[in-house]
């Protein structure tokens, strides 16, 4: 086979962003996952161990195929375990059916031997009919099992002038509160939902979040105890998601959608070419997921979204999460993935395991 593979080097980031920038991921809309100035910023906050695989054309060492490695702390079962993310699966479409992703995944089998996780998460998103068919429809036998556990929700609320303020909740700032009272609610409620992302006070001042200011981020208080918490998280200095194509339903509305917009004091959609201006609404937790609660933090993220100048606010939740109905009640275009667990046979116990709680993603994390 004309391709060598093994992990990335730092001189391969301008070919490492041409790949992502040249190869869109397919759906409802053709998006380009693109890591402008450098794609290892945002490598930290992926996980506490991330690592990237390069396919190689022999020839001339040109980089034309990807793949990442990811293990961050996450709670599985309600205790903190250490669990893999596989993800940015690219191939450029010259090289596409030859191989090359049977071959990357013994490499990534023998990464896997280093017994960093027992498990892995990952996600499609629906449409992404190629994906589908070659990692779980027609998987070869040396694969990881690809096991749906339902459907991630990415609801992109549109941002609009003028929204009311929240009512009825004492809301701090992270910066008005004590770092490790943080921590140890995220800690205490987040253990309810599976694979809710395992941080430490250090964490939300380095580089595991970056981009995230304790300003921006919203926390409940009742008697002087939190009780729930949603951030602002901008990414766009590092990390940013650039419309290829619309397809179907959206390319066809797109013009009315925009009248509708200018009507309604919101932003058009985005122009094909140009990056989506947006943020995340993540570490979305509270105490008992109290509707009111949630509602209250999110329209303060919201209204802290819309003074910043975002179009849109993104806010990833599972079937199942209560606080999805919710966040369904703010006018959005859903974006819907699959989460599987992805495991290899020696590893089917890990999966087996897992019991009934709602699962968690944060999708800033990916």
């Amino acid at each position: 086979m004309p391709y060598t593979f093994e992990l990335a080097r730092p001189t391969d980031d301008p070919a490492i962003r041409r790949l992502l920038r040249e190869n869109p991921v397919a759906g409802q809309m053709a998006l380009a996952y693109a890591r402008e100035p450098d794609y290892f910023l945002g490598s930290s906050v992926m996980g506490t161990l991330s690592q990237t695989l390069v396919a190689r054309q022999e020839e001339n060492g040109e980089v034309v195929g990807l793949a990442t490695r990811s293990v961050r702390p996450l709670f599985v079962n309600g205790e903190v375990e250490n669990v893999g993310y596989i993800g940015q699966l690219r191939v450029a479409e010259s090289h596409r059916g030859r191989w090359l992703v049977p071959a990357g995944f013994r490499l990534f089998h023998q990464l896997h031997q280093d017994g960093a996780a027992r498990g892995y998460i990952t996600t499609i998103i629906e449409g992404n009919s190629e994906a589908e068919g070659l990692l779980v429809e027609k998987a070869r036998r040396h694969y990881p099992a690809y096991r749906q556990m339902g459907r991630l929700f990415t609801l992109a609320l549109i941002v609009r002038r003028g929204q009311r303020a929240a009512t009825g909740v004492e809301i701090r700032t992270g910066a008005q509160v004590e770092l490790a009272d943080v921590v140890a609610f995220l800690q205490r409620e987040g253990r309810r939902k599976q694979f809710f992302p395992v941080y430490s006070a250090q964490d939300f001042t380095g580089p595991a979040t970056r981009g995230l200011r304790l300003e921006e981020m919203a926390v409940a208080v009742r008697g002087g105890k939190i009780t729930g918490l949603l951030a602002l998280w901008d990414q766009s200095a590092y990390k940013q998601t650039v419309v290829a194509a619309y397809r179907d339903d959206l390319r066809r509305i797109k013009p009315f959608y925009n009248l509708g917009a200018k009507f309604i004091g919101a932003q058009p959609l985005t122009e094909i070419g140009q990056p989506i201006h947006f943020a995340y609404a993540a570490f979305a937790c509270v105490e008992n997921d109290d509707p009111a609660l949630f509602r209250a933090l999110l329209q303060t993220v919201y209204n802290r979204a819309a003074v910043r100048g975002f179009a849109f606010l993104m806010l990833g939740l599972c079937a199942g999460d209560p606080l999805l109905v919710v966040a369904r009640r703010w006018l959005h275009i859903p974006y819907t993935s699959t989460l599987y667990t992805v495991c290899w046979q020696a590893d089917e116990g890990w999966r087996q395991a897992l019991d009934g709680r709602p699962p968690y993603v944060e999708i800033g994390t990916l």
